[in-house]
């Protein structure tokens, strides 16, 4: 008999799947340009950081503790379809993602990346945005290679307000 693992926040995204048929419509609602153009929403939206050019929050579907993705707040398919000062921007909140985590979560390592376009494996093709994923020794256990599992051991909320608390 195996032990449940629970994780409710996956039924949402388990919903929308099934209810709007992403396929179908094209992909993704563009989640990142509602989340920068409504800054009231920050709380709700598990937005750690923002500035003028952009915002960095937290993956609602992560690939471990901590996940954070990075981006502009104007929309582009290609890091080259910006101009230098919008790649400057972005890259200054890639840096800043950065420094917010390994204060934050004191990662043994970090998996950074973008996948640019839905050939690269972009959930987001339209949206260009980097993942920050922090790794520790061991985080990759028997879960995730004999269960299809990931166990993420903290919520969004909590991860969300220890990124916005201010340095120790």
């Amino acid at each position: 008999m195996h032990d449940p693992l629970w994780a409710p926040w996956r039924m949402a995204y388990l919903q929308r799947l099934s209810d709007d048929d992403i396929a179908s419509r094209g992909g993704l609602d563009d989640f990142i340009a509602s989340a920068f153009t409504d800054p009231q929403a920050d709380e709700v939206n598990h937005v750690v950081h923002r500035t003028p050019e952009g915002i960095i929050l937290l993956n609602r579907y992560p690939y471990a503790n901590g996940h954070l993705l990075v981006a502009l707040g104007e929309a582009r398919a290609k890091l080259l379809d910006y101009d230098p000062a919008q790649r400057q921007a972005f890259w200054g909140l890639v840096d800043t993602a950065m420094h917010l985590m390994h204060r934050v979560l004191q990662p043994q390592g970090v998996n950074m990346g973008i996948n640019e376009g839905e050939a690269a494996g972009a959930g987001l093709p339209g949206h260009l945005h980097a993942h920050l994923v922090p790794r520790w020794h061991g985080d990759a256990n028997f879960m995730a290679a004999v269960a299809g599992a990931r166990v993420i051991p903290s919520t969004l909320d909590d991860m969300a307000a220890a990124y916005r608390a201010p340095s120790a």
